[in-house]
């Protein structure tokens, strides 16, 4: 009997959503048939990896028969991911089969586990989390929705990263440490203490350099 292919949908037009794609053809059980533009409609016209890009109100007659990923990097991924679900569409989770999830962890619908992430036991990630090359995610730590983690971080055991927070590539967060939402890790830092909400740290140990910020 032949496998089913699941056709998908990603939602971007950027240089991270040809990451997923990329991603995406080395997951068996998907194939990519289009990218999702919804800010400006001209780029309809073109093609992107020799793929259409649709508006988003195509999603509406494809829910039926697709599924969606969002692929902006960005944690305010959540408008479109939003609009997106408007429209009766379903996020597909992709985990590349270089990775290594525990049976015993967790993960949200729109979630991507890029090449080479490790997620150790009884961690739970939120909806729409991304885990970018290389990343690793220790025991019993949760993260929250919409939350990015960048190439090479390390986040320790029986941690606790809030909603749409980014974790900069190289950056390494020690055991029992919390990290509110909205926060910014700056790349290459080492977190040693909890982090509020809506700030950036950086540095070796990590200071806050800036407050009243949302996200990146």
């Amino acid at each position: 009997m032949e496998n089913l292919v699941q056709p998908l949908l990603i939602l971007g037009t950027n240089t991270f959503a040809v990451e997923v794609a990329d991603l995406v053809s080395e997951i068996p059980g998907f194939r990519v048939t289009a990218f999702v533009e919804n800010m400006q409609i001209e780029r309809c016209q073109e093609t992107l990896e020799d793929l259409p890009i649709l508006w988003v109100d195509k999603l509406a007659e494809l829910s039926h028969s697709h599924l969606v990923v969002c692929g902006l990097t960005t944690t305010f991924r959540s408008r479109f991911t939003e609009q997106a679900a408007t429209y009766g569409i379903k996020f597909a989770t992709l985990i590349h089969p270089s990775a290594r999830v525990s049976s015993k962890s967790s993960l949200g619908e729109g979630s991507i586990v890029s090449a080479g992430v490790i997620i150790s036991s009884h961690t739970h990630l939120g909806r729409h989390v991304i885990l970018n090359r290389g990343a690793l995610v220790g025991h019993h730590t949760e993260i929250g929705d919409y939350t990015s983690i960048q190439p090479g971080a390390n986040v320790a055991g029986l941690c606790h990263i809030g909603d749409a927070t980014h974790i900069g590539m190289g950056a390494v967060v020690i055991d029992r440490i919390t990290i509110g939402s909205h926060s910014i890790v700056g790349a290459g830092a080492v977190v040693t203490r909890d982090v509020p909400d809506n700030v950036q740290v950086v540095g070796v140990p990590a200071r806050i350099v800036k407050e009243n910020i949302k996200g990146k």
